[in-house]
């Protein structure tokens, strides 16, 4: 299939060509897929593009080694060594080269009218996740989009707004944040309902979010399942493993696979109860787990550490102009902690694609 065809060619020409000081990323890589209006993004610091640098918290990339492999070497508050899962989509699809956040104070008219990002660093769809990080809540987000809409009405005309949001691709990935604090690594008050009941919980939130994008016009939703969360440095040093024994941790992914199963039903049935609306589920556990146990395919070399400082602990403020990285991001499944490298999410990017043309091709 050409498509992956494709896919091969460009991260192969990634992994040999991007160093941590020349980005092989800049131009945007137009492979003639279909072209939505805009990218409208919402969701946590996988796909925040830059929203916390202008909130008050302290979860926050935009600063060095962060976006050193990012056009220009910014760091743009990306967490991340460059692009992230919408730059890359955006890109990848010719809609625009990179996507802004929507705080962003000086956003044209042509950045609304492709389009922008919602996201908030260490966000979640529980709001005991929000209180903790003083992030952007999903209800905060679907205000923002509202406001966003307004703007673009005053650009275009309020049926032409309607038509740009109803036919853009919107993005919406969350939910690590919810687990990894309220049900595996803080004494939440929620870790007494279970991962059952956490899971539920959290589904619930999934659906009220995605009533609210599609009453304000969205209707081509791809919902992002959860990674292997087992796999995230982070949660390998939470665990207390030693530095020469530090593997996946089974039982975190297993919940991560059945809350994933669990989000993909839901979707469709909540598709069916929403006219002329195209939800889906969009998976990222797959490509993630490929490349933690089959890194040799992708030129990776560490799956259980990040790039940045030792890797086991280093996020944010930790991850500082101070702090030594490896020499070479893209041999690193992960950035810092607990973010990817931008390789990992070309690949993921990649797998995404190819998902959004089997739904809406």
């Amino acid at each position: 299939m050409l498509i992956h065809e494709i896919m091969f060619m460009i991260i192969t020409g990634i992994i040999i060509f991007a160093t941590c000081h020349a980005n092989a990323t800049n131009e945007t890589i137009n492979i003639n897929l279909p072209i939505f209006p805009a990218i409208l993004v919402f969701g946590d610091s996988t796909i925040d593009t830059g929203n916390n640098n202008y909130i008050n918290t302290i979860i926050r990339a935009n600063f060095p080694p962060y976006g050193c492999n990012f056009p220009g070497h910014n760091a743009t508050g990306r967490f991340s060594n460059g692009k992230l899962i919408p730059d890359f989509i955006a890109s990848l699809m010719g809609i625009k080269d990179t996507v802004p956040p929507f705080l962003d104070p000086h956003l044209s008219d042509s950045d609304i009218l492709t389009g922008v990002c919602f996201a908030s660093a260490g966000s979640g769809y529980d709001n005991l996740t929000d209180f903790a990080t003083s992030s952007l809540t999903v209800a905060k987000q679907a205000d923002m989009l509202r406001s966003y809409m307004a703007r673009l009405s005053r650009i275009v005309g309020k049926e032409k707004a309607a038509k740009i949001v109803g036919e853009a691709l919107v993005i919406v990935s969350s939910g690590t944040n919810d687990f990894d604090f309220n049900l595996y690594d803080t004494p939440s008050p929620h870790r007494k309902l279970g991962v059952e009941g956490y899971q539920n919980y959290i589904l619930s939130s999934v659906h009220n979010f995605i009533q609210e994008l599609y009453e304000s016009g969205c209707r081509r939703i791809m919902v992002l399942g959860l990674p292997p969360i087992g796999c995230l440095p982070i949660q390998m040093t939470m665990a207390m493993q030693k530095q020469n024994e530090r593997r996946c941790i089974d039982k975190q992914n297993s919940d991560s696979e059945e809350y994933n199963q669990k989000l993909n039903q839901s979707l469709t049935d909540l598709q069916s109860n929403l006219t002329g609306s195209v939800i889906f589920y969009g998976d990222i556990y797959g490509a993630l787990f490929d490349m933690a146990t089959n890194p040799q395919k992708y030129g990776i070399k560490e799956t259980t550490r990040g790039c940045c400082g030792t890797g086991e602990m280093e996020l944010s403020y930790l991850c500082n102009p101070l702090t030594r990285t490896c020499p070479d991001p893209n041999h690193f499944l992960f950035w810092d902690d607990i973010h990817p490298s931008q390789v990992a999410y070309l690949v993921i990017s990649l797998s995404l694609i190819d998902q959004i043309l089997q739904v809406l091709h």
